[in-house]
């Protein structure tokens, strides 16, 4: 099974909050754990913006750096092509979504279309998200 990985599941191999447990589960079954390459950026953000805001201590923000970086070689980083970014956009007028919810339903479509079996599961912890990817399918 391959698992894609949005930021917002991403984020939660790294810092513990709801959800955590079952992304390090998903990620444990999947043979290849999949994410866009625009989600080491935006989890790097999230990581900092917790700092700014004190949810997370200095040495709990530079673990989960580390730790990402440690991670980062094993992933499948879905590049953003000339082709992918126009495909995120025709998305993104269909469905109504941000840039990068575009892009990172743009990368499940790519990783869907180019997988040798269909077993791949889109995770985010975002439900309108999630809605929008199982009509990729």
């Amino acid at each position: 099974m391959i698992a894609y990985l949005d930021t917002s599941s991403l984020v939660k191999l790294y810092i513990e909050e709801d959800g955590s447990d079952a992304i390090a589960e998903l990620c444990g079954v999947a043979s290849v754990v999949a994410t866009s390459v625009v989600g080491y950026a935006e989890a790097r953000a999230t990581f900092a913006r917790r700092r700014r805001e004190r949810l997370l201590g200095p040495s709990a923000h530079a673990r989960a750096v580390r730790q990402l970086d440690a991670d980062w070689g094993a992933f499948l980083a879905i590049e953003v092509t000339d082709d992918l970014a126009r495909a995120a956009g025709r998305l993104a007028d269909r469905l109504g979504t941000r840039g990068f919810d575009a892009i990172h339903l743009a990368s499940f479509e790519h990783l869907l279309a180019h997988a040798e079996d269909n077993d791949v599961e889109f995770s985010s912890a975002d439900v309108r998200l999630t809605r929008a990817a199982k009509h990729l399918n």
